[in-house]
């Protein structure tokens, strides 16, 4: 078996407020945009902002979550990239290329303790990042 990686990491803003379906089989899916931009140098010498849009999938979110997924507000997405395909209303067949969120922080600084939704497509728990401290009275500060 050959060696694979389907990993992304991605840090933007959300485009509008994340909105969350339940499955027949009473499975919450939670979908939302999060726009990441790059700038880079166009030939004239000028800079050119350029944005992309992603579409995120989230299964089972925390209620927090389902609160605090609102337009504008920044966000750690890490997920892996899934390919899926649909027929519309009239009948054509489309395709929608989505990043199913595996863990998701909150970047905007909200003043109480941090919370990250990790691996949300299978437990949809939530818990709260370790802080390791380490003392050492070598140090010079």
């Amino acid at each position: 078996m050959a060696f694979s990686l389907n990993k992304v990491m991605l840090i933007g803003n959300l485009g509008k407020d994340a909105e969350t379906r339940f499955t027949t089989n009473n499975l919450s899916v939670t979908n939302f945009t999060l726009a990441t931009s790059n700038s880079y140098k166009g030939k004239d010498g000028n800079w050119v902002n350029e944005t992309t849009w992603h579409n995120i999938v989230a299964f089972n979110l925390s209620d927090y979550f389902k609160e605090n997924l609102k337009k504008g507000k920044k966000f750690y997405i890490e997920g892996r990239l899934t390919k899926r395909d649909y027929t519309d209303k009239d009948g054509i067949k489309r395709y929608s290329t989505e990043v199913v969120s595996e863990k998701i922080i909150p970047l905007d600084s909200t003043g109480g303790e941090a919370v990250i939704q990790e691996d949300a497509g299978s437990s949809g728990s939530v818990t709260e990042p370790e802080i390791q401290t380490e003392e050492n009275d070598d140090l010079p500060f």
